[in-house]
């Protein structure tokens, strides 16, 4: 069931767990190695696949990420398929056909793969906003089963954009080329920008599985003390909690 909504800026949000487990095998590796120098001991890493689903008074409806997506997904090799997301829109009153927005902050498998069902948009009449860095450097499956069949609905942006009624995207590169957070009045909905609270303590903790790691500990440490300089409220997508008070 979806978790408590919140009210930011007059806009209703609300959290939707699409799967909690573990890492597959496949990538799965000691909490010592994905989070080097972080001090962590080697206990299960068990992630929750958070989206957020958005509705404003006027009724346009707003979605941030697709989740893990089907069986036969592109994350179906190492996250907890299938996720729920289509069960948990309908537990919130939403139909796919409601949904005018999707954000996509990053096309990561467990982010993105639910934007696609049976080779279609599940998301027929929305948008889809994607940073255009993301696009260039989509690769493999995500490109194949993922990006061409939603190619037709795809809104692509070039860092700080809006893209919905009170709500912005902003370009946090470092996880991937076009890895993208989503703003809306105090609220940093912020993809993989955090992974684990380690990186909140110290965001200078770098993650095994970033594509350029570097770059993404920069941006995680300018963009956590600007959020902390506003007081922002964080939604994140791994973390137990969604809403996290900087």
């Amino acid at each position: 069931m979806p978790h408590h909504p919140r009210t930011i800026s007059g806009v209703e949000v609300t959290p939707l767990c699409d799967a909690v487990g573990p890492m597959g095998p496949t990538i799965r590796r000691p909490l010592s190695d994905m989070f080097p120098g972080a001090g962590l001991a080697d206990a299960p890493w068990i992630l929750h696949f958070h989206c957020y689903l958005l509705r404003d008074p006027a009724g346009q409806v707003t979605l941030v990420d697709t989740g893990i997506g089907a069986v036969d997904s592109p994350a179906s090799s190492w996250a907890p398929v299938p996720g729920t997301l289509p069960g948990e829109l309908a537990a919130a009153g939403v139909e796919p056909a409601d949904v005018g927005t999707v954000i996509l902050t990053h096309l990561h498998s467990d982010h993105a793969s639910g934007a696609v069902a049976d080779g279609r948009p599940v998301f027929e009449n929305a948008r889809y906003v994607l940073q255009q860095a993301e696009l260039d450097a989509a690769r493999g499956a995500m490109l194949d089963q993922v990006v061409t069949p939603i190619k037709g609905q795809l809104q692509l942006v070039e860092g700080e954009a809006q893209v919905a009624p009170g709500v912005r995207v902003q370009l946090t590169a470092g996880h991937t080329p076009g890895h993208q957070i989503v703003r809306l009045g105090e609220l940093a909905m912020t993809g993989d920008l955090v992974l684990h609270p380690a990186q909140l303590a110290d965001p200078s903790v770098r993650y095994l599985y970033d594509d350029d790691q570097e770059a993404a500990a920069r941006t995680r440490a300018e963009v956590l003390a600007a959020l902390r300089a506003e007081r922002a409220l964080l939604a994140t997508a791994h973390l137990g909690e969604p809403f996290l008070e900087l």
